[in-house]
């Protein structure tokens, strides 16, 4: 272990729900280690710091979205943002991690050395930039773009005479009490703005260019209160977790191997839902389920707001903004004091860093992700990306423990760099998530690829990763180790046993 203070044997990037996960790990499985997470902005949290729209809440239930060591006590699976966040913060105080951050530290590059076996960060601090060293980088920044979301260059937005607002970037002093509001989108964003803002606005229109599956759920666990009055907090914890995960594979497997039974049974069930008053066809999708994500409303609040006539509904594309609201293609005006952008995401690899290996610019799509987790012929960096299909976290936690292995695993037997190399040729290059959703579509060409199998294809599937990642070797699969000799004057390779087979 070094001990000059500009090195590190771990950088973490981004003290989000993912970093302070990974400072957990770090702390318990690599304890002789010395590792900082550093965090662009002034807070914990990340995403659930950084948004602050009213009604944010989980889109998964919190027993598999929480910590796998940390048991998430509070009283509702479907949680709202700022019990989240506070959750987040509780971690990083409980276990030390807190101490470990470094705040105001945006990393906006990160440049590899074979002779020296380690990374250069750079960081923009104080508007001055630093530069860090460390053997191994694991980027926890996840894939949005915080400095911007996406809204569409609709025709006629500056001749609108209201308030325009994105989601991403609410004003704290918005007051839509008793104004007519009109949220453009119907993803997980505006499925959770639209009964909210109906709380007090006078009346809220959610106009979608198109329908997307949403389920209903409890937004308290029924079985997770009645476990709590007979075991122990964490076991009930666990059991709940567990019960959860199997739940939301099961209903995904039913999804992607039925599908037109699956479509029958999601849209009957938002039919019994919104009752007669909201015409069925809003919430019948063209698409198969799973093709893009679930939403999920807590105890179908959505679909109360548009029973009650405090939100309708419209499905149909904007011709163009006017100075009183929004006119849409088939000529109705929909009128409004203010219109909510929930028109997406933009995503952004690796949180915008420039990197590059041995003075060669890195290209994102030139290279295919290994495990989900790491890249291509890309030596001693990590990915925490969590699931598409399930909760974040639950992909994340499983990576942090494989990637403590992997350190460990090179301390033991004196390896200084692990590079995955992928050398077979009948391996086709896939995207790297298979949602059509529109913020992937447009992202899909600066993200790395999958490949076809394993251990290049992205499986989605929290029991197999559970299994491949948790009790298989780190030496095999296509991994190559590699010694670099003090003062880097010799180097020697050991290529562990390549194997196709997850």
């Amino acid at each position: 272990m070094e001990t000059n203070q500009n090195h590190l044997d771990v950088i973490v990037v981004g003290a989000g729900l993912s970093g302070i996960g990974a400072g957990y790990h770090l702390e318990s499985k690599c304890p002789n280690k010395t590792y900082a997470l550093l965090e662009g902005r002034d807070a914990i949290g990340g995403t659930w710091d950084l948004f602050r729209y009213p009604g944010i809440r989980s889109d998964s239930d919190m027993y598999t979205l929480g910590y796998s060591f940390r048991p998430w006590i509070g009283a509702k699976a479907i949680a709202d943002g700022p019990s989240i966040l506070e959750y987040v913060k509780e971690t990083a105080r409980e276990y030390g991690i807190d101490r470990k951050i470094r705040f105001g530290h945006q990393v906006v590059n990160a440049s590899w050395s074979s002779d020296e076996a380690r990374w250069t960060v750079t960081a923009k601090h104080q508007g001055k930039e630093i530069e860090l060293t460390c053997s191994f980088l694991f980027m926890c920044s996840g894939y949005y773009d915080y400095d911007a979301g996406y809204t569409p260059d609709f025709p006629g937005m500056k001749s609108f005479g209201g308030k325009l607002v994105h989601p991403q970037f609410w004003p704290d002093d918005l007051d839509y009490t008793d104004k007519k509001v009109v949220v453009i989108g119907s993803g997980a964003t505006a499925v959770t703005l639209v009964p909210e803002l109906a709380k007090k606005a006078a009346h809220v229109t959610m106009l979608q260019r198109s329908p997307t599956y949403i389920v209903s759920a409890p937004e308290k666990d029924p079985v997770a209160h009645w476990l709590r009055g007979k075991i122990s907090p964490h076991r009930a914890y666990r059991v709940t977790r567990l019960k959860n995960v199997l739940l939301s594979m099961a209903l995904y497997q039913f999804c992607r191997r039925f599908p037109e039974r699956a479509k029958k049974v999601l849209v009957e069930q938002a039919k019994r839902q919104v009752g007669e008053r909201v015409d069925a066809r809003h919430f019948t999708p063209t698409y198969n389920p799973w093709d893009q994500r679930l939403c999920l409303v807590p105890d179908g609040d959505l679909f109360k707001a548009m029973r009650e006539g405090r939100a309708d509904v419209v499905t149909d594309t904007i011709a163009s903004f006017t100075p009183e609201g929004v006119k849409l293609s088939s000529g109705e005006v929909l009128e409004a004091d203010i219109v909510v952008s929930a028109t997406g995401l933009k995503m952004k690899f690796l949180g915008g860093m420039k990197v590059d290996l041995d003075g060669e610019p890195l290209v994102p799509n030139q290279h295919m992700t290994y495990k989900g987790m790491m890249l291509s012929d890309v030596p001693n960096l990590a990915l925490a990306i969590g699931y598409t299909n399930a909760s974040w976290t639950l992909k994340c936690d499983l990576t942090c423990e494989y990637v403590c292995r992997l350190i460990q695993h090179m301390d033991e037997r004196g390896y200084t760099s692990c590079t995955p190399r992928q050398t077979d040729a009948s391996i086709r290059e896939e995207p790297l998530m298979d949602l059509n959703s529109g913020y992937i579509q447009r992202a899909k060409e600066h993200f790395p690829k999958q490949g076809s199998v394993a251990p290049w294809k992205v499986y989605q599937n929290y029991a197999l990763d559970r299994l491949t990642l948790r009790h298989t070797s780190v030496d095999g699969d296509a991994m190559e180790f590699s010694r670099v000799a003090p003062r880097a004057t010799a180097r020697a390779t050991d290529r562990g046993e390549v194997s196709r087979s997850t």
